[in-house]
């Protein structure tokens, strides 16, 4: 399987996962603590979308043209679009534990971090700079993934 292939899998696996919960009533956080987190992780999804600028949406996993973003949220995180839906969702499952919940969160966490990990073995070969901003950066929780 190409990377192309894998990359439009793992997104509609992502796309399933957080269908599920929203038909399922079970995306959005009731307490308090969850639905910060879901703000929060909306502003990020908007600041991410900003900065990236008027830059298509691919379904594949392919570089798009304008040079490597290193600014804004991409300062502190690789993927902060994937980031923001990954605390989106893990946000609201405590509100609505259980095996269904976790499971749909874990296909989005499990469509998301192949489609990152396919994102970057492109973005490698497309942008030579890339390699020293993926160290100094993290994926998912900056300082940490």
């Amino acid at each position: 399987m190409n990377a192309r292939t894998g990359s439009v899998l793992a997104f509609a696996g992502a796309v399933v996962g957080v269908a599920f919960l929203a038909l399922r009533q079970a995306l959005f956080a009731t307490h308090p603590l969850g639905i910060a987190v879901q703000v929060l992780a909306f502003a990020l999804m908007v600041w991410a979308r900003i900065t990236f600028g008027r830059r298509s949406f691919h379904a594949a996993a392919d570089p798009t043209t304008g040079g490597l973003v290193t600014h804004g949220p991409y300062r502190y995180w690789r993927h902060p679009i994937y980031a923001a839906i990954l605390y989106f969702v893990w946000a609201g499952v405590p509100s609505h534990l259980s095996l269904e919940a976790v499971a749909a969160a874990g296909l989005v966490t499990l469509g998301l971090v192949t489609r990152m990990l396919l994102e970057e073995r492109l973005l490698r070969r497309e942008y030579p700079g890339y390699e020293v901003y993926a160290r100094q950066t993290s994926r998912v929780v900056p300082f940490v993934v």
